[in-house]
């Protein structure tokens, strides 16, 4: 991609987070202005309205965030921890399956970097493309296989939160019909349930092939086809024989069920009184549509979404409060991405990341030592 198209890319999705930002924080700062000028509101022109909202708007909203003790925000960025181990876990099943046995530690590491990169780089996959780089090094000969288990990981973990959600509309689904933002929101969540069905059963079990028989030399004629081509063949190693699917569907479904507990505890922290069965079925619709590549961590997006669900009678969650339960929950997991920070930048320049696949010796039969290799001329510091 040229320069020009990387900075419009950026660009656009600065601005449409920084509107969306600005809409939702402009609508809640003028309810709260209007609370404390109480009938002199009514005597105001628009522009001063404006100006009363951000002069007694971000106060209130303050006042709002202060109202969590450091105990309940602390507990709740410990259960975003598990999430991010469970994660680990998690990667490191994708990575068995490809025959790469990453040690718990260093795929940790690699992890809390990454975390690092999705919250801090602009757009939606910097974390992603820093996690593929370090699992490259990790071997000599299944770079591809390594880079893949990164995609499959994202793949499986959207997946298994979009039928999460889908499955605790189920039970939710009287409230649903009740109010249309639930609905709409319900709906846009289920589309994307479908869609990424479809496209784990063709990574995973394939078929397209037996149907159109010229389909795999299509991909091979493709610009790159030849990777294309391996990397469809590793994918389909996570759909047979090892049970990988169930298995990290299972694991994804307890880090789903986690991350719900997360929010549950920093609403308790700030008085919420929320039905846990409401954020069941909230939160996972959020984080989905959130996961959309639109803005930089979703931030924007998640935000109009927490106070426009948790505003239907049955919640009634004052928009302050939703908006300092989104804040609060993003704090916890920047904490973590600080953490990921510091990891990369005291510990890139240590030790170079072990390479656990190793070239076979035809001379013996037996492996050879891992060598280390210099570190490439594009690497990135």
């Amino acid at each position: 991609m040229s320069k020009g198209g990387k900075i419009w890319r950026i660009g656009w999705r600065l601005a449409v987070c920084g509107v969306l930002l600005v809409w939702i924080f402009h609508a809640i700062f003028l309810n709260e202005s209007q609370a404390v000028l109480g009938a002199r509101w009514d005597t105001l022109g628009r522009f001063e309205k404006w100006s009363a909202a951000w002069t007694h708007g971000p106060a209130a909203l303050w006042r709002n965030l202060n109202q969590i003790s450091f105990g309940a925000f602390a507990a709740g960025t410990l259960v975003m921890a598990v999430t991010i181990v469970l994660g680990v876990f998690r990667w490191r099943m994708a990575l068995a399956v490809q025959g790469l046995q990453l040690s718990l530690p260093r795929a940790a590491e690699i992890s809390l970097v990454a975390h690092f990169f999705n919250s801090f780089l602009l757009g939606s996959t910097g974390g992603d493309l820093m996690k593929a780089y370090y699992a490259a090094r990790e071997t000599h000969h299944k770079k591809t296989e390594a880079v893949l288990t990164v995609f499959v990981d994202r793949l499986v973990g959207l997946w298994a939160m979009l039928l999460f959600a889908g499955l605790l509309m189920i039970p939710n689904w009287r409230l649903l019909l009740e109010h249309e933002i639930l609905l709409a929101t319900a709906c846009l969540t289920l589309a994307l349930l479908c869609a990424c069905s479809v496209v784990v059963l063709l990574a995973f079990y394939g078929g397209v092939s037996k149907r159109w028989p010229g389909a795999r030399q299509l991909l091979h004629r493709l610009p790159k086809g030849e990777w294309l081509e391996k990397s469809l063949d590793s994918c389909r190693q996570f759909g047979r024989g090892s049970h990988y699917v169930w298995k990290a569907l299972g694991l994804s479904m307890l880090l789903n069920a986690v991350c719900v507990a997360q929010f549950l505890v920093l609403a308790r922290g700030l008085g919420l009184d929320i039905e846990p069965a409401i954020m069941f079925l909230v939160v996972p619709m959020i984080i989905c549509i959130a996961a959309l590549p639109i803005t930089p961590s979703g931030l924007g997006v998640r935000e109009n979404l927490f106070v426009l669900l948790l505003a239907v009678p049955e919640v009634n969650v004052p928009s302050t409060s939703a908006l300092s339960l989104s804040l609060l929950a993003f704090a916890g997991s920047l904490f973590w991405s600080g953490v990921g920070g510091g990891v990369y930048l005291f510990l890139k320049d240590r030790h170079h990341l072990e390479e656990v696949a190793r070239e076979p010796d035809p001379a013996n039969g037996n492996e050879k030592a891992p060598k280390a290799e210099p570190p490439p001329a594009a690497q990135i510091h």
